[in-house]
């Protein structure tokens, strides 16, 4: 109805093309328009100055040898200025597009290999886009980003890296259950180490302490007992230690001390055994020399 009467409504972020006898004579901004279609004048047709978005998937091969797919997405627009290049210059702008991409990834991403094609995505994305940005500019449309959102390899290929990656880890894990263990042996033996010194310094001590108090028995009962010797005072400590050895036993519900056949003239024995033991180590280095 608006063309019929000479009218025509452009709508916002858009532009018309205007011909006059099929020549190109106008650009339309957003608003209405006189349009005498018969002088010859006619919208030859629209163009959108939005922002569009194309994504394109391209599969090549790698320095490696690895086949992948990876997708790019571009964003452009036409320029309002140059619209009439971009609508009378390009047949296809998707394709064009397509064309140039295709060119510079297939360019750029057999010079890496697969890792370091992952790392440099926005090395990749920044040639493509610079190259399209020259080309396109030509045409009336601007390119205003440029994405490498995807590089997928081969299913085969995905899985062997997976398979890499996850026995790098186990092997890490392993690393380090190994290392804990050995730092917890090293722990424990260092505590078992302490644990036998400060046991000997206890003995030690004991003993010493043992031979103090023998010592001090023997000189004191020497001094209120005349006549008496160290034997007869040894005698009578290991009598007297066999007895609290006995109450002691007896005293316990829960012994499990075996008895063999014994008296107390055994204690003079034991000691004796000892004396002779000792005289007899004492004697031996001088056999030797």
């Amino acid at each position: 109805m608006g063309q019929a009467l000479g009218c025509i409504i452009v709508g916002q972020s858009n532009v018309a093309i205007k011909e006059h006898f099929g020549k190109f004579d106008d650009v339309l901004q957003p608003g209405c328009h006189c349009l005498p279609w018969c002088l010859g004048y006619q919208i030859a047709g629209g163009l959108s100055l939005r922002v569009q978005q194309l994504d394109v998937k391209c599969e090549t091969k790698t320095k490696d040898n690895v086949f992948v797919n990876v997708v790019a997405s571009v964003q452009y627009r036409a320029l309002a200025d140059k619209a009439s290049d971009a609508f009378y210059r390009l047949t296809n702008t998707k394709e064009q597009i397509q064309s140039y991409v295709f060119d510079v990834i297939r360019a750029s991403v057999p010079k890496l290999e697969l890792d370091a094609a992952f790392e440099q995505k926005n090395d990749i994305a920044r040639a493509v886009e610079d190259e399209l940005e020259k080309a396109m500019s030509a045409y009336g449309y601007e390119i205003v980003q440029t994405l490498i959102v995807d590089i997928e390899p081969d299913v085969h290929v995905k899985r062997a890296m997976n398979e890499i990656n996850a026995a790098a880890r186990l092997r890490l894990a392993a690393n380090e259950k190994a290392e804990a263990e050995k730092i917890l042996q090293i722990k424990k033996a260092e505590g078992e180490a302490e644990s036998k010194y400060l046991s000997g310094l206890g003995i030690a001590r004991q003993r010493q302490a043992i031979v103090d108090g023998l010592r001090d028995s023997v000189l004191e009962f020497s001094e209120n007992v005349p006549g008496t010797t160290a034997k007869d005072i040894m005698d009578m400590v290991l009598v007297t230690q066999y007895f609290d050895t006995m109450k002691e036993i007896g005293a316990s519900s829960k012994s499990s001390s075996v008895f063999i056949p014994h008296g107390p003239g055994a204690v003079r024995d034991v000691a004796e055994q000892i004396r002779d033991g000792l005289l007899q180590a004492n004697a031996s280095p001088n056999l030797l020399n």
